[in-house]
């Protein structure tokens, strides 16, 4: 009689599984083939005593599953067997939810969006992962789903403005996607009096019947500053701010120095002079560049930092990155995806240091085509730190005490300028986007007040170190795709054909052509941004412009980069910051290694996991740090009451328009009322507003002198009111009058 394969001969994944866990069990492929093969639900004994899993095994084995149901991959009935998800006709992923109260569930698999109803979204919170069942469509022809199973609860703690009323207390989120108010009973509501700001922990989670119960932990002050701002921020988007004990310790564990072990057999750059370039407050650098020239062009060598080295997969480092994602960046602090002993030291290309790194060597053209590339384990010194300023000063305005500081590398900044160059001439040929609309930083002093709001225009270091960046990001890209391993690529889809009508008919209300007959390429409306460059209302356009397309985002299938014009990309230089690069470099090291698709530690379907919980937690990073922003820029405003601006329109509606600041990027409303004594009709068509009495006319990218008339941080809420209007856009009473006899 023949044995019984043992499931460890049966497992496609037993060497990876033995590699990752000391105890190893049957690996998430082998589980869901086994249920396949049962064709019916199996409970965990059944399906235990199938695989031959022996009893000490069996915890291991129940977390494996707990995990799995969690994803979404298997379905626990209420008989507790295990059924497989696409034989249940369920979707499966993470709500996303909206301002309005309604809200998203986006699927794990491709597939559309299932619209979820009010009804449906008070049993949950945004980021909570569902399965559902598409329950018919809604008015406007969307599926719409019905929450079968709440899967995995996110949301721990939210933050908010306390009030009581009739002796009942409550918490209105601050993250206005969450749509219900958080009851705190008498007895949790701690040391919160009505108005304060605090954060509670969720005790009893929605449901259908009844409102979240929270638990008062803290109470924010007021007048905190940037530290209120960010408390609030990390509480109401659900930001992880501590480092579990277990990851600082296997984070210490590789101490502050390269072992020399590590750093053997590795290929050696140090003799080169490779430099960092970025921002003055900067604290992470994770890529350095160094360049010479050939006979045919130049020789571009981008070393990034070699994070992989040290966050090897199943780890506890690695569990913590993933679940983080990316760092999150606010005006003075960071929450960082790695320890600060790896993300600001070990793994940082500090000055005069040896670091490891994998670098992209790209053969570049005069024309600036990649000829050819490899990728490398190596070993580097960065010879300096310098920041953008510093650069640009040396080489746009030849300033001769900036050249004179950098002497010891000019060279290198030189020959770097005349790569991307070269790089330039191939962006322009393809047509990719470019928006030149300067970054604006919010200073604050050491309590963290704001002391100024300040636009830092992009200068050409900006630029070469983005273009070198881009070349190493389309290579590895190209290596994976070359070697057919699972991997997320950065895409960015083509704007959907309703988006694109929209944006014509704006842009032609402002003498603006653009054709969107037939496939729209990026060429099309790079044209644009540059046909409108000089414009005083340039920045509104291009900001219609980018509203107009879709989000970038990570996925498994790669469709290319619109807005970049090109093929393939995928993330590859910030690992220290984005997991996404940190997957990218496990695709390489494998493929440098002689592996194949097969022996890869990430399957398909875990990337296609991996892909979601990435963008999701990008979205919810910069949503937090806009969040941030916005408080702060309100706190600046606040002691400005009373004053005057310039200001441009930014958006229209019945009610008022929308204007912002010039040079400071400060977004608020002018409400109607204060356009002065006269009726308003809003023109929706043109998103214009007219008075009948005096004919003035208020358009999207006219320039207003406004007055600031209130502020409400909280709300980030600032009202201004109409001093007078600088543009040309005035008509006379009497062509009103004729325009409302025409009318009738």
């Amino acid at each position: 009689m023949s044995r019984k394969p043992r499931w460890q001969d049966r497992d496609p994944r037993f060497t990876e599984e033995s590699a990752r866990y000391e105890r190893p069990v049957p690996s998430r492929e082998l589980l869901l083939k086994s249920l396949t093969e049962a064709r019916e639900p199996l409970d965990f004994e059944a399906l235990a005593e199938r695989l031959g899993v022996p009893e000490t095994e069996r915890a291991a084995l129940t977390k494996r599953l707990e995990a799995m149901t969690r994803d979404g991959q298997l379905h626990r009935n209420r008989a507790g067997q295990y059924c497989l998800i696409d034989r249940l006709a369920l979707v499966v992923g993470t709500v996303s939810g909206h301002r309005d109260g309604f809200g998203f569930l986006v699927p794990d698999a491709d597939g559309d969006d299932l619209f979820l109803p009010y009804r449906e979204m008070r049993m949950l919170f945004p980021g909570d992962r569902v399965a559902a069942r598409v329950a018919g469509r809604d008015e406007r022809g969307r599926p719409e789903g019905a929450v079968v199973e709440v899967l995995e609860r996110r949301t721990r703690q939210v933050a908010g403005r306390f009030s009581l009323e009739a002796g009942v207390g409550f918490v209105v989120p601050d993250n206005r996607r969450i749509s219900q108010r958080v009851v705190v009973p008498r007895e949790h509501a701690g040391p919160a009096r009505h108005g304060d700001l605090a954060v509670v922990e969720i005790v009893e989670q929605p449901s259908r019947q009844r409102d979240p119960v929270g638990r008062v932990l803290r109470v924010l002050p007021e007048g905190g500053g940037a530290a209120t701002a960010i408390e609030l921020a990390i509480a109401s988007h659900g930001l992880a701010h501590e480092f579990p004990a277990e990851v600082l310790r296997e984070a210490r564990r590789f101490g502050s120095e390269v072992d020399a072990a590590a750093a053997a057999g590795r290929e050696d750059l140090r003799r080169l002079p490779l430099v960092t370039i970025d921002g003055e407050d900067a604290r992470d650098f994770d890529d350095a560049v160094w360049a010479e020239e050939t006979p045919q062009g130049f020789r571009l060598i981008v070393a990034i930092a070699d994070v992989s080295h040290y966050v090897r997969p199943g780890t506890a480092l690695d569990g913590e990155a993933r679940e983080r994602a990316t760092s999150v960046y606010f005006p003075n602090r960071v929450l960082p995806m790695l320890p600060e002993e790896l993300s600001n030291h070990l793994c940082s290309l500090m000055p005069q240091v040896d670091r490891l790194c994998m670098a992209c060597e790209l053969h570049v053209g005069r024309s600036g085509a990649v000829t050819r590339s490899r990728f490398l384990s190596a070993v580097m010194r960065s010879a300096a730190r310098l920041t953008y300023t510093q650069v640009a000063a040396a080489l746009d305005g030849g300033d001769p005490a900036a050249r004179a500081a950098l002497a010891p590398v000019l060279p290198v900044i030189e020959r770097l300028h005349r790569v991307y160059a070269a790089l330039r001439k191939r962006r322009e040929s393809r047509g990719a986007l470019d928006f030149e609309a300067p970054e604006v930083k919010v200073l604050l002093d050491a309590q963290g007040a704001v002391t100024d709001i300040r636009e830092y225009p992009r200068n050409d270091a900006h630029r070469m170190i983005e273009e070198c960046m881009i070349a190493a990001n389309v290579e590895a890209a190209r290596i994976l795709k070359k070697q057919r391993l699972p991997a997320l690529f950065r895409i960015h889809g083509r704007p959907d054909e309703e988006r694109l009508e929209d944006l014509k008919r704006f842009l032609s209300m402002r003498g603006v052509h653009l054709d969107i007959a037939g496939d729209l390429e990026p060429r099309r409306l790079q044209k644009v941004l540059q046909s409108i460059s000089r414009r005083p209302d340039a920045g509104v356009l291009e900001n219609a412009i980018i509203r107009s397309l879709p989000q970038a985002l990570y996925q498994p299938l790669n469709i290319g980069h619109f807005g970049l014009a090109l093929a393939e990309y995928a993330h590859f230089t910030s690992p220290i910051r984005r997991y996404p690069d940190l997957l990218v470099h496990r695709g390489i090291r494998h493929a440098l290694a002689g592996g194949g698709p097969d022996g890869f530690v990430h399957s398909a379907r875990e990337m296609e996991t991996l892909g979601q919980e990435c963008s999701m937690r990008e979205r919810k990073a910069d949503e937090a740090a806009r969040s941030v922003v916005a408080w702060l820029k309100c706190e600046y405003m606040r002691h400005r009451i009373g004053e005057e601006f310039d200001a441009v329109v930014t958006g229209v509606a019945d009610f008022g328009a929308f204007v912002q600041l010039k040079g400071l990027q400060v977004d608020g409303l002018v409400h109607v009322a204060s356009l002065g004594r006269d009726y308003f009709r809003f023109h929706e068509r043109d998103r214009t507003l007219v008075g009948e009495r005096t004919g003035l006319r208020i358009s999207i990218g006219d320039e207003l002198r406004v007055r600031l008339v209130r502020v409400d941080s909280a709300e980030r809420k600032i009202d201004f009111e109409h001093v007078s209007k600088t543009g040309a856009h005035f008509h006379p009473r009497r062509r009103a009058g004729r325009t409302a006899r025409q009318k009738k």
